[in-house]
């Protein structure tokens, strides 16, 4: 055979191979390359769409943290404002009972004076009717006189 018909027929070989490759492998190669390069984008979108989420979950994360911080702050203060309450109710009361535990006791100890007198002015009266009669050599009867000795016993 001669060049010219094998280079001919090399040449038509070699098309059948190239036509064989792009009609049979490169079609579906290609195809696999796009849906795989497809994939990839929808991947690394995807990837964004969880980074952004991500960053916005960590900010609304320290929106939370910041308000639960300010709530209970104004919590504790809140306590503290209530508990302020409570020893002030409890200082009043305490003065109230001191109050009237005061005035209970002053009123026992003007009823221990008042008794006290009247006790020291009958002795007076007896000592007077006794000194009375001593003085007059008679006997001085109480029950006979008792205007007089009320009238003694109100200016004493």
């Amino acid at each position: 055979m001669s060049i010219t018909a094998t280079l001919f027929a090399q040449i038509l070989t070699f098309g059948l191979l190239v036509w064989f490759v792009k009609d049979t492998l490169w079609g579906p190669m290609t195809r696999m390359l796009e849906d795989r390069k497809t994939r990839i984008a929808e991947g690394l979108a995807a990837a964004e769409r969880g980074r952004r989420e991500h960053e916005l979950a960590e900010q609304r994360a320290e929106e939370r943290l910041r308000e639960a911080k300010a709530q209970a702050a104004e919590i504790i203060a809140q306590a503290q404002k209530r508990s302020a309450e409570i020893i002030d109710e409890a200082k009043n009361a305490a003065t109230a009972e001191s109050d009237r535990i005061k005035a209970a006791a002053e009123a026992d100890l003007n009823q221990e004076i008042a008794r006290a007198r009247e006790q020291l002015r009958d002795q007076v009266v007896s000592l007077a009717v006794e000194g009375a009669g001593r003085v007059l050599s008679r006997e001085v009867d109480a029950k006979v006189h008792e205007q007089a000795l009320d009238d003694l016993v109100g200016q004493i």
